[in-house]
């Protein structure tokens, strides 16, 4: 049986109904609490900061075009390493690694080679598979039907020599002969070509220091010309050796490092 007091003018109520007010009370000072507390905090909001972030969301929501530029820092992936799971991390920060060290050379035996006026003497360029060297010129270098190095062969290897002893990557010596003429005393093209890379690999580690457990030889014979259609005074240009210091990536850093040297150029 429920317990009941007499109330004035006959009425009755529950006993203690008549202090359930202050729960609901207490509730409404915690909220104004709250409020007051968010209105204090929103009050100290950086506004700059506030700003970017209103923008960020929007923009990320597709509810407005943001004008101000993404300030977010870190690598952008190329086309080639998009979706592929690793490349920010590994693959592009290898990549773009690899990129630098062979410009770094490059730069390098620019400047070395511009210092002693010989920097038109030879051509270079930066590809994913390395940077290639190449010393071209048709009485600089080689005379036809022959594989000893002229004075001023011997000078540039002498300032390229010191800089390619000094990075750890391979180096190809990759030797060249002219097809419109006859290779005698050689008997092919790949003959001369072969005395022709291997005379200047020798050159390279004797007298320039290059370590011959990181250097070696190739012949291409005359397949390889600077240009398929040359004319007769050209022809001589083919006479020549390209030093090609390979990269140290791996198949899929070539890649992205293709990637990278086509956004540079």
């Amino acid at each position: 049986m429920s317990r009941r007091r007499k109330i004035a003018h006959g009425g009755e109520h529950e006993e203690g109904s008549s202090e359930r007010w202050t729960t609901s009370y207490m509730d409404m000072v915690t909220v104004l609490m709250c409020l007051f507390i968010v209105l204090y905090a929103m009050s100290t909001v950086d506004k700059d900061k506030f700003d970017k972030l209103r923008l960020a969301l929007s923009t990320g929501f597709g509810v407005v075009k943001s004008q101000k530029i993404d300030t977010a820092t870190g690598v952008v992936v190329p086309a080639a390493a998009a979706g592929k799971k690793g490349v920010a991390t590994t693959q592009y920060n290898a990549a773009v690694a690899e990129v630098n060290t062979l410009n770094s050379v490059k730069a390098q035996l620019t400047q070395t080679l511009q210092a002693q006026g010989l920097s038109s003497s030879v051509s270079m360029a930066v590809t994913s598979n390395g940077l290639t060297i190449s010393l071209v010129g048709a009485a600089s270098f080689f005379s036809g039907n022959s594989a000893a190095l002229q004075p001023n062969t011997q000078r540039i290897l002498s300032v390229i020599g010191p800089v390619l002893s000094t990075i750890p990557n391979e180096v190809d010596v990759k030797g060249h002969a002219d097809s419109h003429s006859i290779p005698a005393p050689f008997k092919t093209d790949w003959d001369l070509a072969s005395a022709r890379s291997t005379e200047v690999l020798k050159y390279l580690v004797s007298a320039a220091g290059v370590p011959q457990e990181r250097i070696y030889s190739s012949s291409y014979g005359s397949a390889r010309p600077l240009a398929p259609d040359m004319p007769p005074d050209q022809w001589p240009m083919n006479r020549r050796v390209d030093i090609a210091v390979l990269s140290t990536g791996t198949d899929a850093d070539k890649a992205v490092m293709a990637e990278i040297l086509a956004i540079q150029k």
